[in-house]
């Protein structure tokens, strides 16, 4: 042992001291806590495939977590530069998640990852054990041997809800992967008797910027405790993550590879800091820990995150995992996976569809996720540290994509969980120094992504809902000051005119229909609360998507500053057109929140379903496809782009036309060629659950087309039946009489066994509980709710 004791303070001693001290306290809370047990729980579990959306452009991870958690302990396949020669690398969007499934290579194993996301910037504190010759650098993937990075087959690698297991070939080491809400627990076995290492990679990271590490410190309390933060400035500007590592065995040598120069301190150089030294700080730093290890001899190892501080950090271990059964906690986050599941009870055609079902559940319910201690306390936007009252923080909200249908699927199956996560949203609201609601944030960042002001719409949705464990004053005043922030991205032009002048603002037309559907959240929500004020304002700017509809052309179209149509126009292109993320086709059909006057104005209810048909139908040129990032022919259904989320309501259109029969067949095409099993089964981004929440509203047949109503659009559900199991302690069941591939049409349908007449359900019908019954065919029934459409 080469441990320079003089640096391991007391304190760091006596914080390990009372760490194991209360070791046997904590395991027993837990068990008395969990005493109730999941007898009841059916392993639901097992239809769960983690490896669905891994390859392509799923961006969905592997690795091990539980609902909502803080720790995302997944494999990272290669860690890809932002940049090379200074010029944006492509490549690098294909590792939003840190894994590609085609890859043949594993770098390590990191705690930090977002699901299904088109941006990355985590990968936090990556961990790799390795044998044999000591490599600092993790290699290549045509150079594998260059490095600490090994080889790896499918064949020897398992994943599952809370759990994963690779076989290292290249040192032959078994790692498992566990984790409870704020740790990751590794378990690694070495087949033989050799120099054992553990690599700590401060320098991994998803998305690499050159500069992106600010600053990162390691402590080496002792001999088997180590703790310290890493600071970066990537997506998010500021982002400062704390970390508590332990072993279950000692450690025998440590060292760094540093790879930049320390400032000159007389005090630094009298010692030799790249070995055995316990304090060490830099931009970029890997360290090394080496054990002696025998032939099949297991080393496990507890990585804790914070937001707050390394104590914070080892408090999150202490409380959450106070004891080294790496069993105990891969057999609980399965049980804690099995809860939600549970939510929803499936019987469908095969397990195929079993599969398709559940694991679009499980990627929904990993995020937002957590971002507090288990003491309540997370760093804030003003970069304070903050405590919690009466509620759980979360964090990452890609509110562009999820406002849509999976905050709206949280109204039903997580209603506190989706309450704190607005409470939430008000927090940073007060942290905030724009006074604005979150767009796109993590980590006690805003990053400003995409466009829009979607918090009003999940603010909304949820009290209309009635679903408001929060201060509905104080949300409906955030979403009032949100909306009449001027100076965010053409709010002045669109208060002054109507609509986002293309020549003052880009992606013009996209904005002015977002900020106009937001706007109608906003009144649905004062009307609610009984602000006729905010209600009549807010109902009239809502009303501003009829300024950029050009009845010439048929389409949504980009006016300018003057008031003119901008004269160059292709439909069909979504670059320089005024649109983000789809095109003038996509974009025409988004008025959610009023699609009988949109269809009117559009040439009235045959027109309009015409040109959905269409849509679904028509062929699109190549050139569309050419050196073009934000679009290829993944996600796509003729001109349908499921891929990207401003068409997921359009579907559903055709049921305020008189052919709503239509849009069963089309619903049900997209079920079957856009999720299907296999780690390239998602036809896009599951964008942090968005395209899973799609999936498992329209199996149950109903599908929210306007979050901020409580109406609830009918389609075709693609399960035999579905016991939704409620908080309130209600039970809502859905049946598909006859339902199969074939029988995708509704010949009727009942509520509680009354026809209904209309192809709507509203949200109090299923918060009440009862029977929603559909009578499938493989015929359309033509004359279905059309006297009442």
């Amino acid at each position: 042992m080469k441990f320079n004791n003089n640096f391991i303070t007391s304190a760091g001693t006596f914080i390990v001291f009372l760490l194991f001290f209360s070791c046997g306290k904590e395991e027993k809370i837990t068990k008395e806590n969990n005493s109730s047990s999941n007898e009841d729980l059916k392993d639901l579990a097992q239809f769960v495939d983690p490896m669905i959306g891994t390859a392509k452009m799923g961006h969905t991870y592997p690795g091990a977590t539980v609902p909502f958690g803080s720790v995302q302990l997944s494999p990272d396949t290669d860690t890809i530069p932002y940049a090379v020669d200074g010029k944006y690398n492509p490549d690098v969007y294909k590792y939003c998640a840190g894994y590609q499934y085609d890859d043949s290579t594993i770098v390590g194993f990191s705690h930090t990852h977002f699901s299904g996301t088109g941006h990355s910037d985590l990968g936090d504190f990556l961990i790799m054990p390795t044998t044999g010759e000591l490599k600092l650098n993790p290699g290549t993937e045509t150079d594998p041997d260059s490095g600490y990075r090994s080889r790896f087959s499918h064949k020897n690698e398992t994943a599952e809800p809370g759990y994963y297991n690779v076989l290292l070939e290249d040192y032959d080491i078994e790692a498992e992967m566990t984790a409870s809400t704020r740790v990751g627990m590794h378990r690694y076995t070495f087949s033989e008797k050799d120099e054992t290492h553990v690599i700590l990679d401060l320098m991994s990271g998803i998305y690499n910027y050159d500069d992106k590490n600010v600053w990162t410190f390691v402590r080496v309390e002792n001999d088997t405790l180590i703790t310290g933060f890493r600071q970066t400035n990537g997506w998010a500007r500021t982002r400062k993550v704390f970390f508590a590592m332990s072993f279950d065995k000692p450690i025998k040598n440590y060292g760094r590879a540093r790879y930049d120069k320390q400032p000159y301190n007389g005090f630094w150089r009298k010692f030799d800091q790249d070995e055995n030294f316990p304090e060490i700080a830099g931009e970029k730093i890997r360290m090394y820990f080496d054990f002696d290890m025998e032939a099949e001899e297991k080393l496990q190892i507890k990585l804790a995150i914070s937001p707050v501080s390394s104590e914070g950090a080892l408090n999150n271990m202490k409380t959450e995992i106070p004891h080294w059964d790496f069993d105990k906690v891969k057999d609980e986050a399965r049980e804690q996976w099995n809860k939600e599941l549970n939510k929803v009870v499936v019987d469908a055609e095969n397990d195929a569809e079993m599969t398709n079902f559940y694991t679009a559940m499980y990627h929904a319910f990993l995020g937002p996720t957590e971002y507090m201690d288990v003491d309540g306390k997370y760093r804030g936007l003003d970069m304070n540290i903050h405590q919690a009252e009466g509620f759980t923080n979360y964090t990452s909200f890609s509110l562009w994509d999820t406002y849509r249908a999976l905050h709206p699927l949280f109204n039903i199956l997580q209603q506190d969980r989706n309450s704190d996560m607005i409470n939430a949203m008000l927090a940073h609201y007060d942290q905030s120094v724009h006074n604005m609601l979150p767009v796109w944030s993590h980590y006690a960042n805003e990053n400003w992504c995409m466009i829009g002001y979607h918090s009003a719409s999940v603010i909304s949705d949820a009290i209309v809902k009635g679903n408001t464990g929060f201060d509905k004053q104080r949300a409906l005043d955030a979403m009032v000051q949100t909306a009449k922030t001027g100076y965010y991205d053409g709010l002045e032009y669109y208060m002054e005119k109507g609509y986002v002048p293309e020549d003052k603002n880009g992606a013009s037309v996209s904005k002015t229909l977002e900020y106009a559907y937001d706007d109608w959240a906003i009144a649905q929500a004062a009307k609610k609360i009984g602000n006729s004020e905010v209600y009549d304002e807010f109902s009239k700017r809502s009303e501003n998507y009829k300024n950029v509809y050009d009845s010439k052309s048929g389409f949504m179209r980009p006016k300018l500053d003057d008031g003119s149509f901008k004269e160059e126009f292709d439909p069909l292109n979504t670059h320089g057109q005024g649109f983000i993320e789809g095109n003038a086709w996509n974009y025409s059909l988004y008025v959610p929140h009023q699609p009988a006057e949109m269809i009117k104005m559009m040439g009235g209810k045959q027109q309009f379903s015409q040109h959905l048909d269409s849509l679904f139908t028509m062929d699109l040129p190549d050139r569309y496809f050419e050196d073009t990032e934000d679009i290829s022919r993944e996600g796509i259904i003729g001109n349908y782009v499921h891929g990207n989320e401003p068409s997921h309501h359009v579907a559903y259109l055709y049921n305020w036309t008189d052919t709503p029969w239509k849009s069963q067949d089309k619903i049900r095409m997209i079920l079957k060629d856009q999720y299907q099993t296999g780690a390239d089964g998602l036809g896009g981004n599951d964008d942090f659950g968005q395209m899973s929440a799609w999936y498992i509203f329209s199996s149950f047949g109903f599908y929210p087309v306007a979050p901020g109503s409580t109406q609830y659009a009918l389609g075709s559900p693609a399960i035999n039946k579905a016991t939704i199991n409620l908080d309130n302690g209600n039970t809502f069941t859905v049946i598909a009489n006859n339902q199969s591939a074939e029988n995708v049409f509704v010949s009727k349908v009942e509520l509680n066994g009354e026809v209904l007449e209309n192809p709507f359900v509203d949200h109090s019908d299923i918060m009440a509980g009862g029977e929603l019954k559909f009578y499938m065919s493989s015929e359309p029934n033509k004359e279905i709710y059309i006297e009442n459409n």
